[in-house]
């Protein structure tokens, strides 16, 4: 799964989800990509199950990219702590997208195969997403 080698602050604050993607959104590499609709936080292990359908689908043909990085740090308190005694440690990584964002994108596959690849890896995303094409 995905995580950063070295980051300059081990938690973050939360944060707002407010806005469109300014950065990111438009397919890039590929022919068709997977784009957010809603905004979201989509952890390493989501990213991950999403590349693994497109992957299995397409039978290990095309090319996949992954467009987005899990850099931000979400923490959690042990269960039945009392209030105060800071911060939890770091659990796991997240990526925050905006809508607009494009998560994934393929190239070197029929249409219809890869429709329906990004349509497979839409099920594993947290937020509503729409397959586009160049």
């Amino acid at each position: 799964m995905l995580n950063p080698k070295k980051t300059k602050f081990r938690r973050h604050h939360r944060g707002n989800r407010k806005g469109i993607a300014s950065r990111g959104n438009y397919i890039a590499f590929g022919n068709y990509g997977l784009q957010a609709i809603e905004p979201a936080w989509l952890t390493s292990r989501q990213i991950e199950a999403g590349r693994r359908t497109l992957t299995r689908y397409t039978k290990r043909g095309g090319k996949v990219w992954i467009r987005v990085f899990p850099d931000r740090a979400i923490t959690v308190r042990p269960a039945e702590t009392r209030m105060g005694s800071g911060k939890g440690a770091p659990e796991y990584w997240i990526a925050n997208i905006q809508p607009g964002r494009v998560v994934y994108e393929i190239d070197g596959i029929p249409d219809l195969m890869a429709q329906k690849a990004m349509s497979m890896a839409a099920y594993k995303m947290p937020m509503k997403t729409k397959v586009i094409s160049k």
